[in-house]
């Protein structure tokens, strides 16, 4: 992760959250020894997420892609592409008495409905997590009455992400107008029927720690909640800059094509018309957007984002600091890259978190990454599935499954 080994991953978007890491030393068998630059108090819980698996650094990464080794409750067996993912449990787990399931078999359905009518059917035990969407869920509920289903904050979000350097984008006052155009409660009515969040770069309260409260929220651009009043400053914007009804700005806004990253961007799409910005929908294959993304091959798009734990280190390095790899905004700013490293070295949680809002609120002025708001979903279970638990804050998280059983 660090980039030091002689295999290099392909891409390493975690590599930002070890840029504190001088060097790592064993004691024996059983200890090691982390040294860091500076005081970094996260950096336990970013060992401990769910992005941060241990596995053997002599098995070259191409290979980990094909046949992965853990040290996880299961064991790989199997990957078809587009078909199904199998695990077998792992007899040499740390903890003896775990797993208690001898196996699991991921079913890999790619449209959404389908998968939910075979769980309806009997054919699964449980959904993908965090994947029945609002809408579906109400479906769900009247053709399964039984399942258990538990809708979460997972953390996630939407975004729009704007390439700064590509004119007329360049100009920081077409931003600040497309900030404006945002009508987030209009996503969140549409999309999951109310249910969801609005918030800044890291997740809202209550289900996180770090976000802003809503009264530190409305006087930043595009969250008033009087809409039209920022619409019309945004067309005034607009006009300046000699765009308006006779001459609009066209522009294509890329984004993953799945329903759940398509469907935002649709109405994205027509928001901005509201400010005489046409876009086109373009939507790419989920294979090669990230790509897309590093290479900067883009000019306007919608994108997926998730906190693989809920505190400001791996949010803030990852995507908002000069040069990051997933900063695919190509957002820089030295002052609050400064700001950054203070608050990752406050051990105090109260101090800490002024210097989460300060950051959270200059980042959301220069229109770094306007989030467009925090989705929620539900996770299903047939009732014989025991002791699942669901992650509040992080889709990563909680899903080692070593605890679960079946009461058949």
């Amino acid at each position: 992760m660090t980039g030091k080994s002689s295999q290099k991953l392909r891409i390493n978007p975690r590599k930002a959250w070890y840029q504190n890491l001088e060097g790592v030393t064993t004691n024996g068998d059983f200890a090691v020894t982390f040294e860091l630059k500076r005081p970094q108090p996260a950096l336990l819980a970013l060992l401990a997420s769910g992005l941060a698996p241990v596995y053997p650094c002599h098995v070259p990464p191409r290979d980990m892609r094909a046949h992965p080794i853990g040290t996880g409750p299961f064991k790989f067996v199997e990957f078809k592409p587009n078909e199904t993912i199998r695990v077998r449990r792992n007899p040499d787990y740390w903890n003896q008495d775990r797993p208690y399931l001898d196996g699991i078999e991921w079913t890999i359905v790619p449209n959404r409905s389908t998968a939910i009518l075979g769980f309806a059917a009997g054919k699964f035990d449980m959904t993908w997590p965090f994947d029945v969407a609002i809408p579906l869920l109400k479906d769900l509920e009247g053709q399964a009455p039984q399942a258990i289903c538990e809708v979460a904050p997972l953390n996630a979000h939407r975004s729009l992400i704007v390439n700064r350097e590509v004119p007329p984008f360049d100009n920081p006052e077409i931003r600040r107008a497309m900030a404006l155009s945002l009508d987030r409660k209009a996503f969140i009515d549409i999309l999951d029927e109310g249910q969801g969040d609005i918030g800044g770069a890291l997740l809202p309260p209550p289900a996180g720690i770090w976000g802003l409260p809503p009264e530190l929220l409305t006087d930043l651009p595009g969250y008033d909640p009087d809409v039209e009043k920022r619409r019309t400053e945004a067309r005034s914007i607009m006009a300046k800059l000699g765009f308006g009804l006779d001459h609009p700005l066209a522009v294509k806004v890329s984004t993953r094509n799945i329903p759940i990253s398509r469907d935002p961007a649709i109405i994205l799409i027509d928001q901005l018309k509201t400010i005489y910005i046409n876009g086109e929908l373009d939507p790419v294959d989920t294979a090669i957007w990230l790509p897309k993304l590093l290479r900067k091959d883009y000019v306007v798009g919608l994108n997926l984002g998730a906190g693989a734990i809920d505190d400001p280190d791996p949010i803030l390095y990852t995507s908002y600091v000069c040069g990051a790899d997933l900063n695919v905004t190509r957002y820089c700013n030295p002052e609050i890259d400064e700001l950054i490293d203070r608050q990752s070295m406050e051990p105090d949680r109260e101090k800490r978190k002024p210097l989460v809002w300060e950051i959270d609120r200059r980042l959301q002025q220069d229109g770094a990454r306007p989030i467009i708001f925090y989705y929620r979903a539900a996770t299903c279970w047939q009732p014989y599935v025991k002791g699942l638990t669901i992650m509040v804050n992080s889709i990563y998280n909680g899903w080692r499954m070593e605890d679960v059983w079946l009461d058949k």
